[in-house]
């Protein structure tokens, strides 16, 4: 752009002319501070005021929901400090993961409120007309800034919502990596008492009461292997609701503490005197 401004031939004195000068500077630096303020406008305006924010940004998000808990989990909502939100869900069961997959969200920033609705089937069945009665959870995320691979669809925020109600992130490109098995250890289970599944009624209620016994197992100890959680599930079902007060069991928790599978190999070969002794100061569950 160029400036034609003339000067009058009275005003060709020095100090005229530099006033003239300065005021052409001051209109063309005007015009490039317009233009300038416009394209910072409209970078803001496509970024989402992103590319001046140190705070990490996920776009293209898909995200899926892994419960851990002993209930139905039906929905889950995730957002963040900037209005962002992200939800899912699909009536999870214990121990499932993924269900509806949702895409695509974007979330931003390294703090985040997770709300979730979970419910107990058993409690519902007893009155098939009543209304499901939800029950509400929520709980706040930390997740440090983290790189993700992939585009838009492939990138799956993974939610893992615990018995203790506490949830953790994890970013992944695919649906697998569920963390507790309840359905494997219930099979084991069935088998180690001579039964087949029939997918009834009964067999439904008896994997719940399996998925509640070992989300017990990971609340008291943080038990996730699933040959851990068959073996405490297997002594707190069948032998002795109060198994691991004794002392035996006691040394065998504390020497394996954070050692996936150690606990169940222990329990497995447990000497039969202990186990005799659990059988006659024991019961059942309730």
């Amino acid at each position: 752009m160029t400036d034609t401004t003339q000067i009058a031939p009275v005003d060709r004195t020095p100090h005229r002319v530099l006033d003239g000068m300065r005021r052409a500077y001051r209109r063309r630096a005007s015009t490039r501070g317009r233009l300038l303020g416009a394209l910072l406008l409209a970078s803001m305006l496509a970024t989402g005021c992103d590319a001046f924010s140190s705070e990490p940004t996920y776009g293209g998000l898909s995200v899926a929901g892994f419960n851990y808990t002993p209930y139905n989990l039906s929905r889950f909502v995730v957002t963040d400090n900037y209005g962002n939100r992200a939800s899912g869900g699909g009536d999870l069961m214990p121990g499932s993961g993924a269900g509806r997959l949702s895409c695509c969200y974007k979330l931003k920033g390294t703090e985040f409120m997770v709300k979730w609705e979970v419910y107990d089937v058993d409690e519902a069945i007893k009155d098939l007309y009543a209304p499901i009665k939800k029950i509400h959870k929520e709980a706040t995320v930390h997740l440090p800034p983290t790189k993700i691979k992939g585009g838009p669809g492939t990138r799956v925020l993974g939610l893992h919502f615990y018995p203790d109600d506490h949830v953790e992130f994890e970013f992944r490109n695919d649906l697998r990596g569920t963390r507790i098995f309840y359905s494997k250890i219930d099979s084991w289970l069935l088998k180690k008492q001579g039964k087949t599944f029939n997918d009834t009624l009964e067999d439904w209620i008896a994997f719940r009461r399996t998925a509640r016994i070992a989300a017990e197992g990971w609340t008291k100890y943080r038990l996730t292997d699933t040959q851990d959680l068959e073996q405490y599930v297997y002594y707190t079902l069948l032998i002795n609701p109060k198994f691991d007060e004794h002392p035996a069991i006691q040394q065998i928790i504390t020497e394996t503490k954070d050692k996936p599978g150690t606990f169940g190999a222990a329990m497995e070969n447990l000497p039969a005197a202990v186990v005799e002794t659990l059988k006659r100061t024991g019961g059942t569950h309730d």
